[in-house]
């Protein structure tokens, strides 16, 4: 149902613990540091001392501002690490960078903090509602080109949560009242190296030259402090790049091809702009030459790399700016080829453009890769000067589209859990894919990809983008067939699982009457469930028995109506229950986890296991309904379902007290409330799952008594998700 950070992850197809965690154990998502911090003495203690309420009055909102690639991002990150522990609920990093659209930078704040809320109540009241009382801070980085909208969220958290504090990074201030600024400059060339830095200082030379030796001893190319002629190059060179950070690192890069008298050469000479340009690729072995003020501190920060590049190298630079949140070496192959780019060419281009660090490996995703913004950007204008840029992003969004369709079509098979990964790791790209697929005028093709993806970040918990995207492509009543079907069947399940219960009726009776006009006999089967579904969670059961039982048992496909189907029994299963008729609740989930085990799918059979765990509760099989809830439990978190593990939680807490272990029980009442309030919706308001809880919570008190029940709870309370999952899904050895 949603989405939270699980303790797993895919290999292939097989599944391992998850040991690329960047922060495991404790609250908060930082990155861990790739490369050492050099120099920023001064710029770290004022960062440090502004954030620190340890160190004296915290500023509420510090904002680090400067050109591209003066190192913002870095020093903002050092930063916030060292001041962590005074923040008790997390140092929060929210990358902006890969949002185009205005208005989502208060869903990309709540996905940071990983609340899972499936609601539709405005994102900046989730925000609030769950970090009232708590201390955190978060980074905004990359804000400048959503300025207003960064203001606007900025301001709004900060007046209703006291214990907040905001680091923005960013090319220009937010402009807040009470905002403090530091303005980051270049690194001094001359004068000694900051003693902050994790540089050992060469001779008396400034920041900016240690940080370049550091990275040229990386390269192969080390320079010592009795070569002067060495340092005099290197602070020549320093010089020359006007002491940017990115500058200075991706010229040493280059030391790896180069020798320094020759890196020296050539940044001392300008190659010719040709302004009528006779091909594109004539356009990339050219300089730039002039171009608007605005790309000025751009051209300063990275165009001498630019230059030092091969053309080849230059024009996937250029065509990899269409990306967005990262890329793997085969999406690049699909996207990136074409013209005197051969398919076979791109992956050694690729292993270039990272050996001179324009392309970054991700430190977590391994195969992965990205480019910073300022790279991007660069690349960006240099597609758009080439003419390419409408040619690149129609591929880009037809590979995401083709990309969609393809795990649909095997969402309901063993690759299940691999297509959420793949939809989790991939976001920012279906993202840019659907809005550019909806500003095209083919309707039938924007509904069908918004169809497609609606589907997945429905399965994979993007509740609230899924319901934006397919309402902008259902909003001109696109024409009939499959996508429109399953665009009307995603919507009216996303309405369901927000609570919205009203806008699921409509939906409901929309998803019908598309499916049986086009004329698909699964797809009138699959919806039933939004319309079965939508009576069952209002309390209409045996309406809803009504509905669902009369859909007809086709074979299950493979594909997502497919998955539907096998929703449609589980919504009978669960009304069943709900209405105490627990052996048939049984029965019918029983059907639905041999089908997904037998299809290889997790969704629908962790379900499935929590409502037949039900049933062995009701029944007084303590030992099958514990075993069940942690099977649940394991089921949903493999697909990161915060609603389903949560729930599987509170079962499984009913069945534990049972067995007389009351302090384990109030351990894992506590984790099941962390989990419902990363929900922002607990049981679902659902009267029934409400009223359990609180009979579970009745009992465990009765045995412990209050004290020793509110120490167990806040144990569990205290657990991060990752601890609390591994908690419950262990065999008790203590408590």
């Amino acid at each position: 149902m949603t989405r939270a950070w699980s303790r797993w992850r895919t290999d292939t197809l097989g599944l391992v613990p998850d040991t690329t965690h960047p922060n495991p154990g404790n609250l908060g998502n930082l990155p861990p540091e790739t490369h050492s911090f050099v120099g920023r003495r001064t710029e770290l203690a004022r960062l440090r001392a502004a954030l620190d309420p340890g160190v004296g009055p915290a500023a509420r909102l510090v904002s680090v501002v400067g050109v591209g690639g003066v190192g913002k991002t870095r020093l903002a990150l050092r930063a916030a690490a060292e001041v962590r522990e005074s923040y008790p609920d997390g140092v929060w990093l929210a990358e902006l960078s890969p949002l185009h659209t205005a208005g989502l930078v208060d869903l990309a704040v709540m996905e940071t903090l990983r609340l899972a809320d499936q609601s539709t109540r405005p994102v900046t009241d989730v925000i609030i509602e769950w970090a009232h009382g708590r201390r955190l801070l978060i980074v905004l980085d990359s804000c400048e080109h959503l300025l207003a909208d960064c203001a606007k969220v900025a301001a709004a958290l900060l007046s209703r949560v006291p214990g907040l504090r905001i680091l923005v990074t960013s090319r220009e201030r937010l402009a807040l009242p009470g905002e403090e600024v530091l303005h980051l400059e270049p690194l001094p060339v001359d004068g000694h190296a900051g003693d902050g830095s994790d540089a050992g200082d060469l001779g008396a030379a400034g920041d900016a030259v240690a940080l370049f030796a550091e990275r040229a001893a990386a390269a192969g190319r080390p320079l010592s402090d009795d070569d002067l002629a060495g340092r005099a190059l290197a602070a020549a060179v320093c010089r020359r790049l006007d002491g940017i950070p990115l500058a200075l690192e991706l010229a040493a890069a280059r030391l790896a091809d180069l020798t320094l008298d020759q890196l020296h050469a050539r940044l001392g000479e300008r190659l010719p702009s040709l302004p009528d340009l006779p091909s594109p690729l004539d356009l990339l072995t050219s300089a730039p030459g002039e171009r608007p003020h605005r790309h000025q501190t751009l051209r300063t920060a990275i165009g001498w790399s630019h230059e030092l590049c091969a053309p080849l190298e230059r024009l996937l630079w250029a065509r990899l700016s269409v990306f967005t949140g990262g890329f793997c070496a085969e999406t690049v192959q699909q996207v990136c080829a074409g013209g005197p780019l051969a398919p076979e060419r791109i992956a050694g281009l690729l292993s270039r453009l990272v050996a001179q660090s324009i392309v970054l490996p991700e430190p977590v995703i391994s195969a992965r890769y990205r480019m910073l913004d300022t790279v991007r950007e660069y690349g960006t204008d240099w597609l758009h000067a080439l003419g390419e840029e409408r040619a690149v992003r129609r591929r880009h969004r037809e590979h995401y589209a083709r990309l969609a369709h393809q795990g649909c079509a095997e969402w309901n098979t063993g690759r299940q859990v691999a297509w959420c990964e793949r939809v989790l790791s991939e976001h920012a790209n279906f993202r840019a894919a659907v809005e550019s697929a909806l500003a095209e005028p083919d309707r039938a093709a924007a509904v069908e990809m918004a169809g497609h993806v609606g589907f997945l970040w429905r399965h994979c918990g993007y509740l609230r983008e899924a319901q934006a995207c397919l309402d902008e492509a259902l909003a001109a009543d696109p024409p009939p067939g499959h996508g429109r079907t399953l665009a009307l069947w995603s919507r009216g399940a996303v309405a369901i699982l927000q609570g919205d219960q009203e806008a699921a009726a409509n939906w409901a009776v929309r998803c019908a009457d598309a499916a049986r006009e086009q004329g698909s006999p699964v797809a009138v089967v699959a919806a039933g469930y939004v319309r079965g579904g939508q009576l069952a969670l209002t309390g209409r059961l045996a309406e809803a028995i009504d509905v669902l039982a009369a859909a007809t048992q086709l074979p299950i496909q493979d594909d997502a109506f497919g998955a539907a189907q096998l929703q449609v029994r589980l919504a009978l299963s669960l009304a069943h229950v709900l209405r105490g008729e627990y052996e048939r609740g049984r029965e019918v989930a029983g059907e639905v986890r041999t089908a997904g085990r037998k299809q290889g799918e997790y969704w629908c059979g962790a379900f499935a296991d929590y409502l037949i765990a039900q049933a062995d509760l009701a029944h007084g099989d303590i030992p099958a309904a514990v075993n069940g809830a942690r099977t649940s439990i394991a089921g949903h978190a493999l697909l990161h379902n915060t609603v389903g593990a949560a729930m599987s939680l509170d079962l499984l807490a009913a069945a534990i007290v049972t067995t007389g272990d009351a302090h384990r029980a109030a351990r894992l009442l506590g984790i099941g409330t962390r989990l419902w309030e990363l929900t922002g919706r607990a049981q679902m308001d659902s009267p029934d799952l409400i009223a359990t809880r609180r009979t579970c919570e009745l009992r465990v008190r009765e045995h412990l008594g209050d004290d020793a029940y509110e120490t167990g709870y806040r144990a569990g309370l205290a657990m991060s998700y990752d601890e609390g999952i591994a908690y419950a899904t262990s065999r008790p050895g203590g408590r």
